[in-house]
């Protein structure tokens, strides 16, 4: 009986000790990305290192390491909120797109437009996560950016339904073709290297999007 009292014992000061764990894991976590947050913002992406990051937030180079595996994905992380947030009034948007029978390609437009105002706002964060990514595992295909090629393809796969487009179109590719400006390092080297704004951008885009509507089957 003593041995399974203390067996009991044991395993509920276990799980004390696991849910204690978790709670400082998150604290950890949570104060690591308000203090990257602010360096970022204070003195520029680029120049703070990771190192930087855990002396100011006052923990170990390992507990940061365990959290995020390098910047990509801790600007990955501080990205999140945001880009859930722009989801959501997207999907909603386009939902009312859809009620009023808006047409496709004019729902594409707007989709393109909202898409480079948002990157504007966030590019350098976009910007470090796509490259660090890609040179960690040679994959920019995270999340966000699957979400945004599905929207697109998706939009464009009903326009064709729809009538708006020709059938012969692929809409892997003109979605694909549609978005290179808007992935981050392009869009960055458009904005800051070439000068245009982001409003521009996305006209461009939307004018290659409307030549859609006059070409056949080639």
């Amino acid at each position: 009986m003593a041995n399974h009292e203390e067996a009991t014992l044991s395993l509920v000061a276990g799980n004390e000790r696991a849910r204690a764990e978790r709670r400082d894991a998150l604290a950890n976590r949570e104060r690591l990305l308000k203090t990257a947050a602010e360096l970022f913002a204070a003195r520029g992406l680029d120049n703070i290192h990771m190192s930087q990051i855990a002396k100011a937030a006052g923990v170990g180079q390992g507990t940061l390491y365990r959290h995020f595996a390098g910047k990509g994905e801790l600007c990955l992380a501080l990205l999140d909120e945001q880009m859930r947030d722009f989801q959501a009034r997207v999907l909603a948007e386009l939902q009312a797109h859809v009620e009023r029978r808006t047409p496709c390609l004019d729902q594409l437009s707007w989709f393109i437009a909202e898409l480079a105002q948002f990157n504007t706002r966030h590019i350098p964060l976009l910007h470090a996560a796509q490259r660090e990514m890609r040179l960690v595992d040679h994959n920019a295909e995270s999340p966000p950016w699957v979400w945004q090629r599905m929207t697109v393809i998706g939009l464009l796969r009903r326009a064709q339904a729809a009538g708006e487009i020709d059938l012969a179109v692929d809409p892997g590719l003109i979605g694909d073709l549609l978005l290179a400006p808007l992935q981050a390092v392009a869009f960055r080297q458009l904005r800051q290297t070439h000068g245009y704004s982001a409003t521009q951008i996305s006209g461009g885009v939307t004018l290659l999007l409307r030549c859609l509507t006059h070409c056949g089957p080639s």
